[in-house]
């Protein structure tokens, strides 16, 4: 008898076992495939391993920029409609 509880608790151990290293091998693959590339979801795991751009040492003078256009700054901002630039407010 306590050898069928003892295989009963050892089949339950080995399931939840199974079950959780699942887990976390899905969320291994998800974090590197899809999530480190959200700065948010970084910021909330506070990894630090994973490279951010903002955390980059900024150039100094004298090495030029080789495209300014792919600047962050520039990449996060769209440019404004003929629209927008005419109803714009002129504060003087």
């Amino acid at each position: 008898m306590w050898q069928s509880v003892g295989l009963t608790l050892l089949v339950i151990v080995a399931t939840l076992f199974c079950a959780l290293l699942f887990m976390l091998f899905g969320w291994y693959v998800v974090w590197q495939l899809f999530l480190s590339k959200f700065k948010f979801l970084r910021e909330l795991v506070s990894d630090a391993t994973t490279p951010q751009a903002d955390t980059q040492e900024p150039k100094t003078p004298s090495e030029p920029e080789s495209r300014p256009e792919t600047n962050a700054a520039t990449l996060r901002t769209r440019p404004k409609s003929a629209r927008q630039r005419l109803a714009s407010p002129q504060v003087s």
